[in-house]
């Protein structure tokens, strides 16, 4: 690589990205050894900066450095909830990779499948501190592509048996389940009411569009004692009587989610507990009781990011995938 520092970049499209792709085990121990760091403050990582061209759509900034796992660049993310009615992805984005001792661009790589996956593990990683061990049920809402990356996450650290999944959209369920059941040994079960998806789960993940305004569709007393919920969609999904019954309520990372509050999201929830640091560096508890009701909602980090993309690049390297471009 040394000889095309500064001359040449490596181009990973998407298909070359999920080629280059390590596995979600790896990817949730880079998240757990990245929060650790953070949990140090030896990591480089501002709350994620954007714009918002029309409703409920978004185009973030998003920048950070892991200096122990020798990771720098900037993730460019775009959030369009009308896209599926094109056929395109909702989350689209780019990724620039940095030397670390350089500050030279190395690699720009599609960021659709990264931004899935780390998103996942980053569930699976709160889990860890926040589920039950025995979790076996899950209920999904909203069963798009961070419903699958999720789930596999979640595959990866509790015994699974059942999924409940809901859509508003009754064939995306449909197809999900069908798509589940060829890919895992799980009973899955498409419900029409999203209430079902919640009361009997032992995990939930919320994985619609993020608004700014909520449309609270679960309420109070559908999460049961003892589950843990997962918000990839903010609190859109959540009605805040149902936040305010979480014993912890936490987060990625704090400074961001009061950022977002400042802006018009987050208008009533619960104290925070901890971020993701304290509880995977044992500064904070996690799950202290069998029946306590918590919830993550993690917001999205460029560290994770930044702790999957080298582990792509890498690979590539190894494997001869990408094109190299003249800088």
């Amino acid at each position: 690589m040394t000889d095309r520092l500064g001359r040449e970049i490596l181009y990973l499209s998407r298909g070359d990205v999920v080629a280059c792709g390590p596995n979600m085990a790896e990817i949730v121990d880079a998240l757990a050894a990245m929060f650790r760091e953070k949990a140090e403050g030896r990591v480089d990582a501002p709350p994620k900066i954007g714009i918002h061209p029309a409703p409920d759509a978004f185009l973030h900034a998003m920048p950070a450095a892991i200096p122990a796992q020798h990771a720098a660049g900037i993730k460019w993310v775009a959030g369009f909830p009308g896209n599926s009615a094109r056929g395109l992805p909702y989350v689209t984005g780019l990724l620039v990779l940095n030397d670390y001792s350089t500050g030279i661009p190395i690699a720009v790589m599609d960021a659709t499948w990264i931004t899935a996956q780390r998103t996942g593990a980053a569930t699976a990683l709160s889990a860890r501190f926040l589920a039950r061990p025995e979790s076996s049920s899950v209920g999904i809402l909203g069963c798009g592509v961070q419903a699958r990356s999720n789930l596999e996450a979640l595959q990866v650290l509790f015994p699974l048996k059942t999924v409940f999944a809901y859509d508003i959209h009754r064939d995306r369920a449909a197809a999900f389940a069908s798509e589940v059941k060829t890919r895992y040994v799980l009973e899955v079960i498409p419900v029409d009411d999203p209430r079902n998806a919640v009361v009997e789960s032992d995990i939930v993940v919320t994985a619609g569009p993020i608004l700014r305004t909520p449309h609270a569709t679960i309420r109070a007393g559908w999460l049961r004692p003892g589950a843990f919920a997962s918000l990839l969609d903010y609190d859109s999904y959540w009605h805040p009587e149902a936040l305010h019954e979480a014993s912890k309520f936490c987060t990625d990372d704090v400074s961001q989610l009061h950022h977002y509050r400042d802006i018009g999201y987050f208008q009533d929830i619960p104290a925070i507990h901890a971020d993701l640091a304290e509880l995977v560096s044992g500064r904070k508890p996690g799950r202290e009781h069998r029946n306590e009701r918590t919830i993550a909602c993690n917001l999205g980090l460029a560290l994770d990011d930044m702790a999957t993309a080298p582990l792509i690049y890498r690979r590539a390297l190894e494997t001869g995938i990408g094109s190299w471009l003249k800088l």
